[in-house]
């Protein structure tokens, strides 16, 4: 494992309260990111997928999309992923297996379900992610799927819609999630960070109830990484919080409100994932 004493030590300090930075992930990827050995640089490129994810999305939907080009791969690539998927070509094998996994199975959803697409590729990612060799990262992105689908679950129930069907992923809490009918899903006991979801949850204003959300990551970085000095787990954990600060600098309280608006009318579509992405 490399270490990189000079880098850490060098990473300005961040606070979720903080109202404007100096310093953006787009900085990090052009300055510093160089300096990280090879094997560093693939637990990197994870963090930057979502924002691939999100382009990738964008060019399915109009090949000429102009795309915040954050991620990984520039337009140019990601439209040759596609067409390659589009023409039964193998696909370059620098593209994750699970981009190509959503391409392929894109092109075979039927119109009127096009609106999955982005549920698919989310569970595709989560999937990906946890089956990294990295065990602190592995735990992040299992960490991220338990969060996003316990609070899916509580607002399933709140609107009287069927929870199995907003549950995504196939690990013993997402089944504990779609089969317990305990108003704590029998999960209580299980994960120490359940209650303050259950709390979160019930929390009305949404911007508000984000915020609680970005807190509680924020908390579980700082305490699971303690013992990661001057390591790629904590360069990771500096991009992770990086983005949530830089999310909330652009992100007023109309914007906030709406983002939820939608989270919430996409419950009441009632989306159902197909077993196979349940993986």
């Amino acid at each position: 494992m490399s270490t990189y004493y000079c880098l850490v030590a060098g990473l300005p300090d961040i606070s979720l309260d903080d109202g404007k930075l100096s310093y953006s992930i787009a900085d990090f990827k052009s300055e510093l990111y160089p300096e990280l050995s090879v094997q560093d640089r693939k637990l990197i490129d994870l963090f930057y997928l979502k924002f691939d994810n999100a382009d990738l999305l964008e060019l399915l939907k109009n090949k000429d999309a102009v795309t915040e080009g954050r991620g990984n791969f520039s337009a140019e690539e990601l439209l040759q992923l596609i067409d390659a998927v589009r023409d039964g070509d193998v696909p370059d094998k620098k593209f994750p297996s699970y981009l190509v996994d959503f391409v392929t199975q894109y092109f075979i959803l039927p119109q009127e379900e096009l609106h999955r697409a982005e549920d698919l590729l989310a569970s595709l990612y989560f999937s990906y992610g946890m089956a990294c060799k990295n065990p602190f990262i592995a735990s992040w992105f299992e960490f991220n799927l338990n969060v996003n689908n316990i609070l899916a679950a509580f607002a399933a129930r709140k609107y009287k819609l069927e929870v199995p069907n907003v549950i995504v992923g196939n690990t013993s809490v997402c089944e504990q999630l779609r089969t317990s009918n305990a108003r704590d899903f029998g999960l209580n006991e299980t994960l120490e960070y359940f209650e303050a979801l259950q709390r979160i949850a019930d929390i009305e204003e949404l911007v508000e109830r984000e915020k609680k959300v970005d807190t509680l990551k924020w908390k579980w970085l700082e305490d699971e990484s303690f013992f990661y000095y001057f390591t790629v787990e904590r360069i990771f954990v500096f991009l992770m919080q990086l983005e949530m600060i830089e999310r909330w600098i652009s992100l007023d309280k109309e914007k906030g409100n709406e983002l939820f608006r939608k989270m919430i009318q996409n419950l009441k579509n009632e989306v159902q994932i197909p077993e196979e992405f349940r993986k």
